[in-house]
């Protein structure tokens, strides 16, 4: 729920003013930790409203990203994802089409295989004339340089918290020598191959990406077809990220049978490109000690406050020491799930 009531007035008033009628509003019971999504009901249908973070340390336009990502699929005849209905950029809400469903509680290879068909779709538009206005996407890493200098930055944000007697025991004795030994073997693999740790992956290999895609943000509908959403953070990246994240995702594990499915038919996706697959096996392990320090966000004071913001309700010392748990283990788990 919002935090307080005249916050929650405000989002009646803009789905008011969206839908053109009273509206009954209810918070979803699983929205995203940084944006709050709402189920709208009202004489002209049923409509998800998402509200969008502002006022926090976040610079990038949220609101506009994903209706230009939606819209753009639209235009592509894309069936899987909400339609923009309304916006309201003076607010910070959008009003979109209602996809009635539930979350995926048994990822099955058919689902893999659906998954895929949407990113193959999507890899297809970026020879689309539109595609060119799409912004980089969130945290794009175009270089295995970037993906070290991402860990390095979210690295030194946590070794500044001082106070924090556990964070930096597990920083300095697990994560540190992981880091150092991933970096190592990445810059091996890749100078082995030919490739250019520091360069710049070149346009022609750059994909749109569903930043964030994953089983988290896919809804099941009544039929079992699967629906997509939450594209807040789309762009161009190198699709090895997108690959990365969606095998590492701590939110939706893949079981280990369709966590190869998936790694097999990306490779074959994204064949066209002769050096995906090795940059996949060289950089996996950094994505998955970049995921162990997203883990461990809520460990930064502005972070946390915008998860506050989202909803979160849980007191702060809980929070961090059931992220620090989370982090022990994923990294833990992290050899396992690296194997090709």
């Amino acid at each position: 729920m919002p935090a307080n009531k005249a916050e929650f007035v405000h989002v009646q008033e803009a789905a008011h003013a969206l839908v053109g009628m009273p509206a009954n509003v209810e918070p979803l019971a699983k929205g995203g930790r940084n944006s709050r999504v709402y189920h709208v009901n009202c004489g002209a249908g049923e409509f998800a409203l998402k509200q969008y973070p502002c006022g926090t340390d976040d610079l990038r336009d949220r609101l506009a990203t994903e209706v230009g990502a939606l819209k753009l699929m639209e235009q592509h005849g894309f069936a899987a994802v909400p339609r923009v209905v309304r916006v309201d950029r003076a607010r910070g809400f959008a009003l979109l089409s209602w996809i009635d469903g539930a979350a995926v509680a048994e990822i099955t290879d058919s689902d893999i295989d659906a998954a895929v068909a949407f990113l193959d779709r999507i890899h297809a538009l970026r020879a689309a004339p539109t595609a060119k206005a799409q912004p980089l996407a969130a945290e794009a890493c175009l270089s295995g340089a970037e993906i070290e200098r991402q860990i390095g930055e979210r690295l030194e944000h946590l070794l500044c918290r001082s106070g924090e007697r556990d964070l930096l025991l597990f920083l300095d004795r697990s994560f540190a020598p992981a880091f150092e030994r991933a970096r190592t073997t990445a810059k091996v693999k890749a100078d082995a191959a030919g490739l250019d740790f520091a360069g710049e992956l070149q346009p022609q290999w750059q994909s749109l990406a569903a930043s964030d895609f994953g089983f988290h943000n896919v809804i099941r509908r009544k039929d079992g077809s699967l629906a997509f959403v939450d594209f807040e953070y789309f762009g161009w990246d190198d699709p090895v990220k997108l690959v990365a994240d969606v095998l590492l995702h701590p939110g939706e594990p893949l079981p280990a049978p369709q966590r190869r499915r998936f790694r097999q038919s990306a490779e074959h996706l994204y064949r066209d490109d002769r050096l995906f697959a090795i940059r996949l096996d060289a950089y996996l392990p950094l994505f998955g000690l970049r995921w162990v320090l997203i883990l461990l966000n809520e460990f930064i004071p502005n972070r946390w406050r915008r998860r506050v913001s989202a909803g979160v309700t849980e007191g702060w010392a809980e929070a961090k020491a059931t992220q620090l748990s989370h982090a022990i283990n994923f990294l833990a788990a992290l050899p396992e799930k690296v194997e090709g």
